[in-house]
């Protein structure tokens, strides 16, 4: 009978050991230049083994970066401090107590890789659209949930992955007052309506 859970335990150290292996190449290489055998040579197994948990290394590319971003309850904050609040949590999660790594990893590999790209649509769009509903009205969700993302992943591109010097220079209390008034601006702020469809 101890043999089932051995097995099951041996899985699963062999399921995280080729996920630390491809977080660590994705983010060192990229996706493109990341192989299936790199992948097994770094967690010191057969290839076959990473199709087996896997199924392709598209598949695995999938489980390395799937990470829930954790997003706060906006209709619990006070609606001053959305913006601010917001901005906190993305540096924390960029390079505070949840950084995990995998969201530069994704940015890195969506300017080139249209799998990462859609990657990291379901992420934002399937997250941050959800959060922004608790606290805005549903015509406007789209624009501000388009904005919001934009300039989240424009951030985190520009100081993590392209690494501009006077972003990556910035304290993480600098990019809370500086970008936090901007993304209250884009949860909480006017929405200007095209000229054809003002109301008159």
């Amino acid at each position: 009978m101890a043999e089932a859970p051995a097995r099951t335990a041996k899985s699963q150290r062999t399921r995280a050991a080729i996920l630390k292996a491809a977080q660590d190449l994705f983010a060192r290489q990229g996706y493109e230049r990341t192989t299936v055998r790199d992948i097994a040579a770094g967690a010191s197994i057969d290839p076959a083994m990473v199709i087996r948990y896997f199924g392709s290394k598209e598949g695995l590319f999938t489980a390395a970066t799937a990470f829930d971003l954790r997003l706060p309850d906006l209709s619990a904050i006070e609606r001053s401090q959305w913006g601010a609040t917001l901005m906190r949590h993305f540096v924390d999660m960029w390079e505070g107590s949840l950084s995990t790594g995998s969201l530069v990893i994704l940015l890195r590999a969506s300017a080139s890789n249209e799998e990462a790209a859609d990657q990291t649509r379901r992420i934002f769009l399937g997250q941050v659209v959800p959060m922004l509903a608790q606290v805005v009205p549903p015509a406007e969700l789209p624009v501000r949930a388009g904005l919001v993302a934009s300039q989240i992943l424009g951030l985190a591109f520009g100081r993590y992955v392209l690494k501009v010097p006077p972003l990556v220079m910035m304290q993480p209390p600098q990019l809370v007052a500086l970008i936090g008034p901007t993304l209250q601006r884009y949860i909480d702020g006017e929405v200007p309506q095209p000229a054809g469809q003002q109301t008159r």
